[in-house]
Parts: C-alpha cells; sequence; structure tokens
C-alpha cells in the first residue's frame, strides 16, 4: 500500500520548527516533573492514611482500563477536530478537576479517601490519554519533516530527566508542603504548561480533515465505524500488524524486569533499597542519553529502517538475559549495584531508540487524519497488557526463589521470538519501501 503524506503538507521554517520544539520540550518537562512528583506523593499519602499496598499501584490499574474504555471515541475525536482546540479543552478540565479535587479531598478520611482519588485518576487518564495522543497526532503542524525526530527526541528527553529529579524532589517536597502542597503545585505546573501550549501554533493544511464534510460521530455505531476505518487501515500495513506483535511481547515480558528487580534485590537477595535505587537510575539516564543521542544525530527518514528497529529488539533481549545472569551469580551488593545499573542503563537506552525510531516512522508514513486513531489503538494495546504481565510475574516471582533464573528465560524467548519476526518484519519494511518508490 502507497503511503504519501503529500497531501497534507504545510510550509512551517526550520526556525518555527526549532521554537515549537523547545515549547513542546518545556511543557513536557514541566508537566512530567509535576505528574511523577504528584503520583508519588499521592502514594505516600494512600499509605499514611490506609496501610495499603494498593497506595502505589492505583494508578496502574486505572489507566490501562480508562484508555481501553474510552480508545474508540478519542482515538475519533483527535483525528475530527482541531488539535489546538482539543488541548484547550482537555487541559481544561484537567486543571477543573484538580481544583475541585483540591477542595473535596480533605471532606474524607481514610479509605474513604479513595473515593475523590479514584474519580480523579479518572479524569486525569482520560486528560493524559488524549493530550499524549493528540501531540503525537499534531506532529505535523508543529514541525517540518527533517524536524520530526528531533521533536520526538528532545520530548523524551523531558521525560527522561523528569523521571532523574522526581524521586528525590518528591521526597523532599512531600516532607516540606505535605500533599496538600503537592495538589497547588501540581495545578500551577498544570496551568503553566497550558500557557506553553496556548503560544504554540499548530499549522493545518489548506485542505486539512477540519474543514471537509467529516463531523464527530453522533452514535455509538457510528462511531464504531470511524474507528473501524483506522483499524482497516492499520490491517492493510504489514508492518505495523508486526511491530504490534512484537511491542505485546516486548512489553509482557518486559514487566518481570519492572516487577521482578526490587522483589530479587530486597526479598530474594536482601540488599536493601539502595541498590534498587541505583538501578531504578541507571535506567532514567539511560533514557535520557538515549533521547539526547538522537537529538543530535540528523534524521535519516526510513533508511535503514530495519537495522534501527532490529538492533535496538535484540540488544534489549539480550540485557534482560544478562541482568539475570547476574542476579545469579553476582556475589556482593557493591556487584548488583554497579553492573545492574551498567545494564539497565544499556537496556533503557536501546528502549528509547526503539521507541522513537517506531514513533518517527509512525508519523512519517501514516495520514495525518488517521495518525489519532492509530496511536490511541497501539499506546492502548501495549498498556493493556502490562497489568496482565504484572499480575502473572507477581505469582511467578512469589513461587520461586530464583528470580534471577526468570529473566534469564524471558530473555532467551526473547530473542527466539525476535528471531521468529526477523523475516517477515524484513520483507514487510522491503515492500512498503518499494510501494513509496
Amino acid at each position: 500500500m502507497a503511503i504519501k503524506q503529500s497531501d497534507l503538507t504545510i510550509n512551517i521554517s526550520n526556525h518555527q520548527s526549532s521554537l515549537q520544539i523547545f515549547k513542546a520540550a518545556a511543557s513536557n518537562f514541566i508537566s512530567s516533573l509535576s505528574g511523577k512528583m504528584f503520583s508519588f506523593g499521592l502514594g505516600l499519602m494512600l499509605l499514611d492514611e490506609t496501610h495499603s499496598a494498593i497506595s502505589f499501584g492505583i494508578n496502574m490499574i486505572i489507566s490501562p482500563i480508562v484508555g481501553l474504555l474510552c480508545l474508540v471515541p478519542i482515538g475519533n475525536l483527535i483525528d475530527t477536530y482541531p488539535h489546538k482546540a482539543i488541548l484547550t479543552g482537555s487541559l481544561t478540565v484537567r486543571t477543573l478537576a484538580l481544583i475541585l479535587f483540591a477542595t473535596s479531598i480533605n471532606l474524607f478520611t481514610a479509605t474513604a479517601k479513595l473515593i475523590p482519588i479514584v474519580l480523579f485518576l479518572i479524569i486525569d487518564a482520560i486528560s493524559t490519554n488524549i493530550n499524549d495522543t493528540c501531540y503525537s497526532a499534531a506532529t505535523h503542524e508543529l514541525v517540518n519533516g527533517p524536524h520530526i525526530q528531533r521533536l520526538n527526541s528532545l520530548t523524551q528527553s523531558a521525560i527522561s530527566l523528569s523521571s532523574i529529579l522526581s524521586p528525590a524532589l518528591g521526597v523532599g517536597l512531600y516532607s516540606l508542603v505535605g500533599f496538600y502542597g503537592f495538589i497547588i503545585l501540581e495545578i500551577i505546573a498544570t496551568l503553566a504548561s497550558f500557557s506553553i501550549m496556548l503560544t504554540m501554533r499548530f499549522h493545518y493544511p489548506s485542505t486539512n480533515q477540519l474543514t471537509d464534510s467529516r463531523r464527530m460521530p453522533a452514535t455509538s455505531h457510528s462511531q464504531f465505524a470511524t474507528f473501524r476505518f483506522g483499524l482497516n487501515y492499520m490491517q492493510s500495513r504489514t508492518m505495523i500488524k508486526i511491530t504490534i506483535l512484537l511491542s505485546v511481547i516486548l512489553n509482557f515480558l518486559y514487566t518481570a524486569v519492572t516487577i521482578g528487580i526490587p522483589y530479587i534485590l530486597k526479598d530474594q537477595l536482601h540488599t536493601g533499597n539502595g541498590p534498587v535505587g541505583l538501578l531504578e537510575t541507571g535506567s532514567a539516564i539511560g533514557m535520557l542519553l538515549g533521547s539526547l543521542l538522537l537529538t543530535l544525530l540528523p534524521s535519516t527518514g526510513q533508511k535503514h529502517l530495519f537495522s534501527k528497529l532490529i538492533i535496538p529488539v535484540l540488544v534489549l533481549d539480550s540485557q534482560i538475559f544478562l541482568l539475570g545472569v547476574l542476579f545469579m551469580t553476582a556475589q556482593s551488593p557493591a556487584g548488583y549495584a554497579l553492573l545492574g545499573s551498567l545494564i539497565m542503563g544499556i537496556l533503557a537506552f536501546a528502549l528509547v531508540i526503539l521507541n522513537i525510531t517506531f514513533q518517527v516512522y509512525l508519523q512519517q508514513t501514516v495520514p495525518t487524519k488517521l495518525l489519532g486513531r492509530v496511536v490511541a489503538t497501539l499506546t492502548t494495546v501495549n498498556s493493556s497488557i502490562m497489568p496482565i504481565g504484572t499480575l502473572l510475574f507477581t505469582l511467578i516471582f512469589q513461587s520461586t526463589t530464583r528470580g534471577g533464573l526468570i529473566l534469564i528465560i524471558n530473555g532467551i524467548l526473547l530473542l527466539g521470538y525476535t528471531a521468529l519476526l526477523w523475516q517477515p518484519l524484513h520483507r514487510a519494511i522491503r515492500s512498503e519501501q518499494s510501494n513509496q518508490s
């Protein structure tokens, strides 16, 4: 199937693109840093009030459910209305929800606090889902083609930097201002991010989808019919189908790493919190370095796409295997911490390269009028599989004393699965590139 964006070409200068990238990175850094600290403060407050183990995991349950339930309307919404108008509405609703949350949270005590918290987290999950998908779908309205990779890379750099800073800042600020202070800070940060977005110029194409005969579907039947058009498009793209198969399994098996590292280190190897923190720091630094590298490197479009996708996947597979070997063989907490943080850094470096490469590929090859539905579907499919993986691997790790062996097996399974998809992926890329030419 031929893939063309020529009908949606917009004339955006390099100067305009650079300015838009700076604004997008600043907005993402503010919202990501404040959001991560807010989630941390929420978990601490719930732990203090309810003494429940679910305190730090409640959002991990709500977000995938909301994403799945709202997949169809959000995908259709983003592909139908002006992206700036959608972002304005979403951020307005989130700001009002934060204000209402701040005024009502102290009216509840103990486990009853879960009522306003769950209601707010549902609104927050919907808003976050809309915002992330909308920004991704609006790429061609913000920057020109050569700046797409830099936009994604710097945005990811901002998120990675916030991941490094948020734990320490979160602990200090929670002790200083308490949870109510966290809500006020989140309101201020949301307004700051909102203000930056309002200064950004969204360049709509002269023959764009906003002025044609399509309108937002009013009935559930028309909603699904409109969304099905996007699914049919993905069905016609072999490359996208194969990548979905790869990413679903990768995300599923990768949950063994996120669940397994703290459990293996603290409960099986009895190393305490220090090594866990170092491995998380190594991961955040690896993500930051990977995104900064792609910011500095010139965009090569779809040239060598197979290598740019398969090499990071192979690195991911091998590092999960090596992490398991480390936990099975290392003899000291220092060994776990130093080598483990290096492995996690390399793993995260490869992961961010893979994510940005595929995101740029989608933005360069999927028509803008379909990009919202495509991105929403991919995001929802990947996020929905992670709670299943979390539950399964929690049970597996609790039933064995050799957690490192689980990671070794996962690494081998991923290597085998990658080998299985090697040829189909290579053929799909060659087929699409020949159709484009």
